[in-house]
């Protein structure tokens, strides 16, 4: 579903600046700061899970990454509100990830009920396909981790095998996490979609891996690197072309 527009978003998102970051390359490589590590959750929505984990983990920086304004926007006012310093937003297609973050400088990502994209011919899009999952291999930091929730388990098993095949170590795993005996050790802040299907008996889907070595994984990063890089080509020369004929339509 398309989101609605806002009224006066430019103003809301401009009440918030400090917590939108309009030029995250310059970040590239000093997103931690003062702060102990540096989380990032991928799609953030409206940010009820980035301010929980904020509030549970002060220590802790955390970036929401969403391609859309319009939940951006709210997710920024959330925070405002709750006066959390820990928190930084970037309003861009997380494919292009890596323009804004260094090689190893996240320890974790979170993948919090990703759009499945059911059809098979968009499998492609997937956060835990091949076009991203290397990606995050590079930007993970030794150790790192890769934690998802999801209430789709098409997009679940496509995800474990995605792991599997980058050669992931799966530390926990779950079908329905909520009624796990070690629900209470995961930390879990549940977001606005988990609440909705819990209320509605859907079970929560739940894995948390840590990546392999860069260099176990290499050729597989080189080539996720060249897709995207044919990806940003292609977007750029498509905005490269409406404005010229929005130049002139003037």
């Amino acid at each position: 579903m398309r989101p609605r527009n806002k009224k006066n978003l430019e103003k809301r998102l401009s009440a918030g600046a400090e917590l939108l970051e309009n030029d995250p390359g310059s970040k590239k490589g000093s997103w931690k700061g003062s702060y102990d590590s540096l989380r990032v959750e991928i799609g953030c929505g409206k940010g009820a899970f980035l301010c929980g984990m904020a509030e549970k983990k002060p220590d802790v920086m955390f970036v929401g990454i969403d391609s859309v304004k319009t939940v951006i926007v709210t997710a920024t006012e959330k925070v405002r509100e709750k006066g959390l310093k820990n928190v930084r937003f970037i309003c861009a297609n997380a494919l292009f990830m890596g323009d804004f973050f260094e090689e190893g400088e996240i320890e974790t990502i979170y993948l919090n009920f990703s759009d499945p994209w059911p059809r098979d011919r968009h499998h492609k899009n997937r956060l835990t396909g091949e076009n991203f999952l290397p990606l995050y291999v590079k930007l993970l930091r030794d150790g790192g981790h890769i934690i998802q929730k999801t209430d789709n388990t098409d997009l679940f098993d496509f995800s474990l095998e995605s792991y599997a095949a980058t050669g992931c170590v799966l530390n926990a795993v779950s079908r329905d996490l909520h009624n796990e005996p070690w629900y209470s050790d995961t930390g879990n802040v549940v977001t606005e979609y988990e609440e909705r299907f819990t209320e509605l008996g859907v079970p929560i889907c739940y894995a948390d891996v840590t990546v392999p070595p860069r260099e176990d994984v290499a050729e597989k990063i080189r080539a996720c690197e060249e897709r995207i890089a044919v990806r940003k080509k292609f977007e750029t020369e498509a905005a490269e072309r409406l404005a010229k004929r929005r130049q002139i339509a003037k």
